[in-house]
């Protein structure tokens, strides 16, 4: 059977309500295809464990990392429950049940290995595991954090180790436009386009995916679609650029601050 890859982010989970409607979408797909869902923290928890954090002035990057991810449980716990409410053969799975092996780079660990064995294990058993995002363990038991676009990170990452036919990112725009429709009413939505045009707008400005994901996503050759949880159309395809049918000359524009520009990592997979 098929096995696609699912994401959400922090405001697609931000509620009971907005929960609910993850359901729905996941209830929809699960009719000709088995699904792994990552899922990040409901929006406003992980800033929320920062402050915390800094309150007590912390430096322990153990202890950090651990409170850092706690938020994904609380996500992931609710989907699963609300899942099996539906009779949907579900299990919540956190990074270290999995595992998904990190390196010991606290708060910006690179992943290093996922276990495809155990994963297919579980796909025996359920229809649909829900991930945590942005956590894994290192080799010795340490809870660990991805940092920016840990979530993103994650979902590309165990698509490729799964041999996913695609992974789909949820979030709050319904796909990749050509310069950001905040700023320019006449943007449009770009059907399709390659890693490497993807790439160049994360890595100097535009947010819909990180510049990891993408780096993963275009090493393992794994289609990608950004789309929204709220509206039903199709969004946006990253593909391998044999893929394209015609090739743009400029597919979108985006900037950045020259004063807050950080070069792209890679993880290893």
């Amino acid at each position: 059977m098929a096995l696609l890859v699912m994401k959400f982010g922090g405001t697609s989970v931000g509620s009971i309500d907005k929960i609910n409607n993850v359901a729905n979408i996941i209830e929809k797909q699960l009719i000709d295809k088995k699904l792994i869902v990552v899922l990040s923290a409901m929006s406003g928890v992980t800033n929320k464990m920062q402050e915390y954090i800094d309150e007590i002035e912390s430096n322990e990057i153990i202890e950090n990392d651990l409170i850092l991810t706690s938020g994904e449980a609380v996500s992931v716990g609710l989907l699963s429950a609300i899942l099996k409410k539906r009779n949907i053969k579900s299990i919540p799975l956190l990074g270290w049940q999995i595992p998904i092996i990190t390196d010991s780079n606290h708060q910006k660990a690179k992943i290093l290995n996922i276990d495809k064995v155990r994963i297919d294990k579980y796909l025996n058993d359920y229809d649909d595991l829900v991930v945590a995002g942005f956590q894994g363990v290192d080799v010795d038991g340490k809870i660990t954090s991805l940092g920016r676009g840990g979530s993103d990170t994650t979902a590309v990452a165990v698509a490729a180790a799964v041999d996913a036919y695609r992974c789909d990112i949820y979030t709050d725009v319904d796909g990749v436009y050509s310069t950001d429709p905040n700023l320019e009413p006449k943007a449009k939505k770009i059907d399709k386009l390659a890693f490497e045009e993807m790439l160049e707008m994360s890595s100097t400005g535009a947010k819909v995916l990180h510049t990891r994901s993408v780096e993963l996503a275009m090493k393992n050759n794994l289609t990608l679609q950004v789309l929204s949880s709220i509206t039903k159309e199709r969004g946006t395809l990253v593909v391998d650029e044999n893929k394209l049918i015609e090739k743009e000359i400029v597919s979108g524009v985006s900037s950045v601050s020259y004063t807050h520009l950080t070069l792209p990592t890679s993880d290893l997979v």
